[in-house]
């Protein structure tokens, strides 16, 4: 008898069966949706209404303002605000894939509203030609709109996210008369197209035209017979169909379903362009509304008449004394009156194997033999017995036929039967009747007419339990959504930080301290939920305080501290980034201080944190020399400030302009001059002080000398370069000058002038020079010069002066003179060292064999 009350709700149409449970009574009062607009959001989503602007209506007890109000599926009120957008007109309204509330309006204007009929900022027009034309009709898919203008123009905008519209192809001929107006519109989406653009279908007349951005083509139906083609009539087929007043795109976008002026319902396909089904309806009269059920068949609505039409066989018709609207789904099509929500869908064929009237498949019996056992009948036994080679399959059906169910006693029935019949198989999989009951749980808990969300489980399964988890949170149904997401092992972050933000936009005058407490208590059930990012909505919503104590819990510095430099708090920033170690942190929060701050609050604030200061010092001696001087006076290290000023010098000095006389080097020498005065002040540094003081000394004097050479050879070059410069260049009374200036001392200005002679080759000069007085060096530079020189006559002229025979003999040695070496390595008196190394030196030099080293005839 269960299964006969049950079949007896199926309708026929042709061999597949239907049914139309009721899903909700709905819970609004004086709603009557013959006076209203009404957009309906799939996948159980929300309602919008508002009252039509378009009708005459005769108002009750209601305010002449228009109210747009959001209602659940269940009829509850979720949400309502008085509509007063100025635009004209509203003429179409719809929901977006992300539960957007998309009006236009008749100048293009368009206004976006949440689930809670607050108003999205900016308002998005249609263009200027929509606002000088007048938007007539609207033509919505899941995440755009297509809108038709009284002069005949196609505006597009494909994506809402990105909201830029684009004009579309003109139809021909629609923009030039008038008087021709296209009867009816569809659009193919996107993604079921060749192009991956949207194609418009516009019927004007008799022919249809595809329209994208590009292009505007004229289709054809069916292909003609061989007399047509032979005769040349190539509109056969439109001819065939005839004006179109009414059409629809399948689902999945492969067919079209047409309603014709002589009242036959059409179905053809979008590629092969052959008639799939072609019904005459009674009337000719065009219908309210068309809309397909699953891919199975198509619905058309008129007044009190609902028609299904299948591919063969009589139509089914469902009779209505209130006007209902058609929501497709991609299982079939929700019903929706002033009173109730139904859902018309095919009836699955497991739920037909089960419950059609004198089935004996494997899950029927099935069914039936857990109806026995409850009745403790032996029947039950029996009819296992029948089906025990296929009990796998009449359990798999029983699990799926319950998933199908609205019916929670029906959904437990099968349930129930497919754990009876799992118990005797032995090789189903046991996870599925615990895989399909999860499903259920959330399927039931979310049905709810508090909630409203009537999700077939094939709806389930395509919008994925996330985005149901989404839709929830935005609906402000934390808690189940909180259950739901702990139910099935998914992240709870999601939902705890959305309910954590939108309790404090919900709680203005809950002072900051206990409202803190209420969301650490919520927040800390999730480990590693971002506190930062509530407290940036503490902050957007203008609870700084609030803000700034939520972000004390933030673990991670990164996320920390751009936050407390948002809302104020640099100093505890600049604490955070400097505890954290993170060099790139510590320079952010440098770097906005620094901007601002004054200058001497911002160095106060980096001079007690050392990772801070050296960062910032580091920078600073890079980019900002000037401001980092001013570092260094306000904190007392002067000294950091002669060093400053005296690399300063020398950047200055790196100038091409800097020499040749250039007024350049005067504040150079000041800059030294001050940086000496500085190093001067301080007694650690009195090297340094004296060290600038004859630097600039140095400085001014080979400016001298460039000045009177007119060569740019001498400024930053050193004292002994100098001195060598001057007496190659043969001013010897400038050498002596700087010898005198800087006291240098003279092993060091025979050195320097015995090279500079050699150089220029003045032997003369040198020899005249050695002969001046004695030496203080000895002759050694003499040597060594000539020897560099290459003069070896010069050097034979100074070798015999030197004091030292190891001197002498490695002179000796140095230019080739064997002899003589030899001589003076016998008489050093190195132990015979200086000898033997010469022996192997000049090896082919038989006088060494001659020799005999010391002490060689005592062994």
């Amino acid at each position: 008898m269960a299964n006969v009350s049950v079949a007896a709700e199926w309708q026929l149409l042709y061999n597949r069966y239907y049914r139309k449970p009721e899903i909700y009574q709905m819970r609004w009062k004086h709603v009557d949706l013959s006076r209203n607009k009404v957009a309906c959001a799939s996948f159980g989503g929300p309602i919008a209404v508002i009252r039509d602007d378009s009708k005459i209506v005769q108002l009750y007890a209601e305010s002449a303002l228009r109210k747009l109000r959001i209602f659940n599926s269940a009829g509850v009120l979720l949400s309502e605000t008085v509509w007063k957008h100025p635009g004209g007109r509203l003429i179409g309204i719809s929901w977006s894939d992300d539960q957007t509330l998309i009006c236009i309006v008749q100048d293009g204007t368009i206004y976006r509203y949440n689930i809670h009929a607050e108003l999205i900022q900016p308002n998005v027009t249609m263009g200027k030609e929509c606002f000088e034309q007048n938007v007539v009709e609207c033509v919505f898919w899941g995440n755009g709109v297509v809108c038709l203008t009284e002069g005949g123009q196609l505006f597009c905008i494909s994506d809402f996210k990105t909201m830029k519209p684009y004009k579309l192809a003109d139809v021909p001929g629609l923009t030039e008369d008038d008087m021709l107006q296209p009867t009816c519109l569809a659009v193919r989406e996107p993604q079921y197209t060749m192009s991956g653009n949207v194609e418009v279908l516009v019927a004007v007349g008799d022919e249809i035209f595809v329209v994208d951005e590009d292009e505007a083509q004229s289709i054809r139906f069916d292909e003609p017979s061989v007399e047509d083609s032979e005769m040349g009539n190539d509109d056969y087929g439109n001819n065939l169909i005839g004006t179109v007043q009414k059409m629809i795109v399948s689902p999945n976008g492969k067919f079209l379903t047409l309603f014709t002026h002589d009242g036959r319902v059409v179905v053809v396909g979008m590629e092969s362009k052959q008639i799939a089904i072609d019904y005459s309806c009674e009337s000719a009269l065009p219908p309210q509304q068309m809309a397909w059920c699953g891919m199975d068949s198509v619905l058309l609505y008129w007044d009190e008449d609902l028609m299904m039409v299948g591919p063969l066989g009589d139509p089914v018709h469902y009779f209505y004394d209130e006007p209902v609207i058609l929501i497709p789904e991609c299982d079939g099509v929700r019903i929706l009156s002033n009173t109730s929500l139904e859902f018309l869908q095919r009836v699955p064929d497991s739920t037909e194997s089960i419950f059609k009237i004198g089935s004996t498949s494997p899950a029927a019996l099935l069914y039936d033999a857990l109806d026995h056992f409850d009745r403790r009948s032996a029947k039950a036994d029996e009819n296992l017995r029948l089906i025990r080679s296929s009990l796998s399959e009449a359990v798999e059906s029983c699990i799926d036929a319950a998933g199908h169910e609205f019916d929670v006693t029906r959904q437990r029935a099968l349930l129930r039967a497919a754990s009876y019949g799992q118990a005797f198989s032995s090789n189903f999989q046991r996870d599925r009747v615990q895989e399909t009951c999860r499903t259920l749980r959330v399927l039931n808990a979310v049905r709810d007419p508090n909630i409203g969300i009537p999700l077939s489980i094939q709806q389930y399964k395509l919008l994925t339990p996330v985005v149901l988890i989404s839709r929830l949170i935005n609906a402000h149904s934390h808690l189940l959504a909180l259950r739901i997401s702990e139910y099935l092992a998914m992240n709870k972050e999601v939902v705890i930080m959305h309910w954590a933000c939108a309790k404090i936009t919900a709680s203005p005058s809950t002072p900051d301290a206990h409202l803190l407490e209420i969301l650490l208590d919520k927040l800390q059930l999730c480990r590693g939920i971002s506190y930062a990012a509530v407290a940036t909505h503490a902050d957007n919503c203008g609870r700084r305080k609030l803000a700034a104590m939520l972000v004390e819990h933030e673990p991670r510095s990164t996320k920390q501290v751009p936050l407390l430099l948002s809302i104020g708090e640099e100093d505890t920033a600049l604490v955070k980034a400097t505890e954290s170690g993170d060099t790139d942190l510590v320079y952010l929060v440098i770097f906005h201080i620094w901007q601002k701050r004054p200058p001497l609050e911002f160095f106060a604030m980096i001079q007690g944190r050392v990772l801070a200061r050296d960062l910032f010092v580091a920078y600073a001696r890079c980019h900002k020399q000037k401001f980092l001087e001013d570092f260094f006076l306000s904190t007392g290290q002067i000294h950091e400030v002669a060093f400053l000023l005296w690399k300063e010098s020398w950047d200055m000095g790196k100038n091409p302009m800097a020499s040749k006389g250039s007024p350049l080097h005067g504040p150079r020498i000041k800059l030294i001059e001050k940086a000496s005065n500085l190093f001067a002040q301080t007694k650690e540094h009195t090297f340094e002080s004296k060290a600038a003081e004859e630097h600039a000394k140095l400085l001014r004097i080979q400016h001298e000398l460039e000045a009177s050479t007119k060569q740019a050879i001498f400024v930053d070059s050193s004292i002994n370069d100098t001195i060598r410069t001057c007496i190659v260049l043969r001013n010897n009374r400038a050498a002596a000058k700087v010898k005198s200036e800087f006291k240098v001392s003279d092993k060091r200005w025979y050195w320097l002038k015995t090279f500079a002679l050699a150089t220029i080759k003045d032997w003369e000069g040198l020899e005249k020079f050695s002969k001046e007085k004695r030496p203080p060096t000895g002759f050694r530079p003499f040597v060594e010069a000539c020897i560099d020189a290459d003069e070896k006559a010069e050097a034979l002229k100074y070798i015999p002066k030197l004091s030292d025979l190891v001197e002498r003999g490695e002179a000796y040695a140095r230019i080739g003179k064997a002899k003589e070496a030899a001589d003076a390595a016998a008489q050093a008196n190195d132990g015979g060292e200086l000898l033997e190394r010469f022996r192997k030196t000049f090896s082919q030099n038989a006088i060494f064999d001659t020799l005999k080293m010391p002490f060689q005839g005592a062994s």
